[in-house]
């Protein structure tokens, strides 16, 4: 009777506090290896260098409608708008600049956004 309470009183408490959702660290795409994980430089339009060729194959992971950009290390105005977007989809500043949060979210990109691309 008593194993019985302790068990109700377990799935009580899991159910007040919602689902768990598994944390799982994203592995890196082998095909984007161009530079470590850990190392994050903050990246602008107009940077060349071969960070932004490491950014711009995470951004391609995303599926849908984003067109995939060219690996050539050329932080262009494509990849400007595009970053822009990605951040939008995370509740990011849409500045542009690859910083330490853009990084995570390249990284562990979002399974779906709602913003639509923009044409």
């Amino acid at each position: 009777m008593r194993q019985r309470r302790l068990v109700t009183a377990a799935l009580c408490t899991a159910a007040s506090l919602g689902p768990a959702v598994p944390q799982v660290a994203a592995a890196v795409p082998s095909e984007c290896s161009h530079i470590p994980s850990t190392y994050r430089p903050t990246l602008a339009y107009g940077d060349t260098t071969v960070a932004v060729k490491q950014a711009e194959c995470l951004s391609n992971m995303w599926g849908g409608q984003p067109p995939k950009l060219a690996l050539d290390g050329v932080f262009d105005s494509v990849m400007l708008k595009k970053i822009e977007w990605i951040q939008g989809c995370h509740g990011l500043p849409e500045s542009g600049v690859i910083d330490v949060r853009t990084w995570q979210v390249l990284y562990h990109p979002a399974l779906d956004c709602y913003n639509p691309y923009p044409a």
